[in-house]
């Protein structure tokens, strides 16, 4: 007997609600790819506009475009919404928790961020000590470096891959990643940041990981890692996405509220 529409639905559970620059493909594939170890969570996706090599915002956040999409996932009622975007690693993590404090108002749901993420990934391992990898031009990642280093973070080392476009930067290749990581990875960093959400490191890291010993924190990965945790999924279902999925029974780690 062929089994039903009805019998072949998920028993879904939680729900996921994540917003995402708009020029951004990196975002659903990763997300969707890990829950794929999550059969009881699904994901949901809002868009805001980053596009193109021009930032129209460069000293802060659209609010209106992000909260915008914040509100229209809050129709659905995820368990928990996620900017899984990177720009706060370089304007700095209290923008990233005022992100969180407004949609919590807002909305009446808890919210985290890819940077509020690598903040307690980063404490797992009780470090500031990192290297970064990412798609940048030259002149962002100096930026980028500037604004780590401000706010702490002993960046002993970084590439970039000098792509100036946003979607461009999803075509980086497993090479060129992997070339970046090993260069990066011989200043022995305690942790290694894969930093930009469109940019498709996420498929690479465990291997990676295996190869230089060192943990790779990917900024997309980051965001959907935290969102299990605000709503309880502890489980190393997914540790095949890298050493950052066995953090939570290795260090205790507690699942908290707001950040």
């Amino acid at each position: 007997m062929s089994a039903t529409f009805e019998s072949l639905r998920p028993a879904f559970t939680t729900a996921i609600g994540m917003v995402t620059p708009s020029a951004n493909v990196v975002v659903e594939r990763v997300t969707t790819a890990i829950l794929a170890d999550f059969p009881k969570v699904s994901a949901h996706f809002s868009r805001t506009p980053v596009f193109g090599s021009l930032d129209l915002f460069p000293e802060g956040y659209d609010w209106e475009g992000m909260l915008g999409a914040a509100r229209l996932l809050a129709q659905a009622q995820p368990d928990v919404i996620a900017w899984n975007g990177s720009k706060g690693g370089m304007l700095g993590l209290s923008v990233d928790q005022e992100f969180c404090r407004k949609v919590a108002d807002e909305t009446g749901i808890r919210a985290t961020t890819s940077t509020v993420a690598l903040y307690h990934a980063l404490d797992t391992i009780d470090t500031r000590r990192v290297a970064i990898v990412s798609p940048y031009m030259p002149e962002y990642q100096q930026k980028l470096v500037a604004a780590f280093t401000h706010a702490g973070f002993d960046v002993v080392a970084d590439a970039c891959s000098q792509i100036g476009d946003n979607l461009a930067f999803a075509v980086a290749s497993d090479a060129s990643i992997a070339d970046m990581v090993y260069r990066v990875a011989d200043a022995k960093p305690d942790a290694i940041l894969t930093w930009c959400t469109n940019f498709p490191a996420a498929f690479t890291v465990a291997k990676l990981e295996n190869e230089v010993g060192i943990p790779i924190l990917d900024s997309v990965t980051l965001a959907v890692w935290h969102a299990l945790q605000l709503t309880g999924h502890h489980e190393t279902a997914a540790r095949r996405w890298g050493q950052l999925f066995e953090t939570a029974d290795r260090h205790n780690l507690p699942v908290v509220g707001n950040p």
